[in-house]
């Protein structure tokens, strides 16, 4: 049987966001937008997973499947719960993640921001703010003190792309809504300068995000010179139907392009894909007639990682690790089908000479799925919304046996 053999040092692992599954996360902007009057959120995060408390045992799970790294992110709004308050508890708790990842053989790949800030951040404006880049700078110093000699990978963002996605693909404009101006006067903001990290598309935002990566980039370079450094974006794979060339060409530049052009000095981009978008004359077309959709709405489509990776190593001429690839569906056997189609065309990238580190899923385990609350599921290992028991489905035994053999099945 044709197979292509991953390099050695090659991460293989599944990926979480603190918010989506530690619990509790009170502090925290989107705590407080999930329990608005009119929220947009189909339930609040309330309990999470409880991987706040149960992290070891996940840890080990994980470990005992066959991967080899952890991808999880530190919640800033836990660490300084209150502008300039640093709880030394938070940093040693996510310092014992990364120790007990480390016990168990798994290399940690560490987010700094995963979508979520802290409410009194937001009350500044938050990523609409001129004070962001410095105040995020000190967060990042602060907690990859904690972490950075223990962690494999870091990156400083997750997704800054992700609101241009929402407007593209959404057909609603959420900051013309009820929600939002409920959202502004909670935090005391004017409606225009509410800086929601994953609902506002204007270029002043990523302008001062990309600037705060930059500082937390410097400062860890500094810290740890080897420690790789990056950050995250979502990536469709942009296929343009006949006579949508030039319409592709623009959305996938606004989209994508713009953000990889400015990453030349980052040690990788993490690549986030579920699936493609075909573009017509006049803009992104629906799925065809009896395609199969994921619980995303989405059309169920694996090779989409191939192109997506492709694009990103041709924009920003660094290496590329897939921090998120998966789908939503309650019927893991199409999940594996998912995985195993996605990796032959990782591999088949990695074998034109495309420089990929390493590869995860999302998610490690069913968990809060922002807007959506519990209703999707992507995870590896289901998790009992009563119970938190956890039970181990055949993707995750699929997954973690090609990650113990480190060999993808071509055909």
């Amino acid at each position: 049987m044709n197979r292509y053999d991953m390099p050695e040092g090659f991460l293989w692992g599944s990926a979480t966001a603190g918010h989506q599954v530690e619990g509790n996360n009170v502090n925290t902007e989107s705590w407080i937008l999930e329990h608005l009057e009119g929220t947009i959120y189909a339930e609040p995060s309330g309990d999470g997973c409880d991987h706040y408390h149960r992290y070891a045992d996940d840890i080990k799970l994980l470990a005992g499947l066959g991967f080899n790294s952890y991808r999880f992110s530190l919640e800033w709004a836990r660490i300084e719960p209150a502008e300039g308050e640093f709880s030394r508890a938070a940093l040693e708790h996510y310092r014992r993640v990364a120790a007990a990842c480390r016990s168990h053989g798994l290399t940690p790949v560490v987010t700094l921001h995963h979508f979520t800030s802290p409410a009194w951040f937001m009350r500044k404006g938050g990523w609409l703010s001129e004070e962001a880049p410095a105040l995020y700078a000190r967060y990042a110093e602060k907690a990859i003190g904690a972490v950075g000699d223990l962690a494999g990978a870091v990156a400083t963002f997750n997704e800054p792309n992700i609101a241009r996605i929402l407007d593209v693909i959404l057909p609603f404009k959420i900051r013309e809504g009820e929600f939002w101006a409920s959202a502004a006067k909670e935090f005391g903001v004017p409606p225009g300068d509410l800086g929601l990290f994953q609902f506002v598309c204007e270029p002043r935002m990523w302008d001062i995000v990309h600037r705060a990566h930059a500082m937390a980039r410097s400062m860890i370079k500094e810290k740890f010179p080897a420690l790789p450094v990056g950050l995250t974006l979502a990536l469709h794979d942009i296929q343009a139907l006949p006579g949508g060339e030039e319409k592709a060409a623009g959305i996938r530049k606004y989209l994508a392009g713009e953000f990889l052009e400015r990453l030349g000095g980052d040690d990788f981009v993490g690549i986030q894909t579920y699936s493609r978008m075909q573009i017509g004359p006049d803009g992104p077309a629906r799925p065809a007639e009896g395609a199969e959709l994921t619980q995303a709405g989405e059309e169920f489509y694996p090779e989409a990682i191939g192109g997506a990776v492709r694009y990103a190593r041709d924009i920003a001429k660094i290496p590329v690790m897939v921090t998120e690839n998966g789908v939503a569906t309650e019927d893991d056997t199409r999940r594996v089908e998912y995985y195993r189609r996605a990796l032959k065309s990782v591999a088949a990238a990695m074998a034109d000479g495309v420089d990929i580190r390493g590869y995860f899923a999302w998610s490690a385990m069913d968990n809060f799925e922002w807007v959506s609350g519990y209703g999707p599921k992507f995870g590896l290992i289901a998790v009992d919304r009563k119970t938190f028991a956890r039970t181990v489905k055949p993707s995750g035994e699929f997954l973690g046996a090609v990650a113990r053999t480190g060999a993808v099945e071509l055909d």
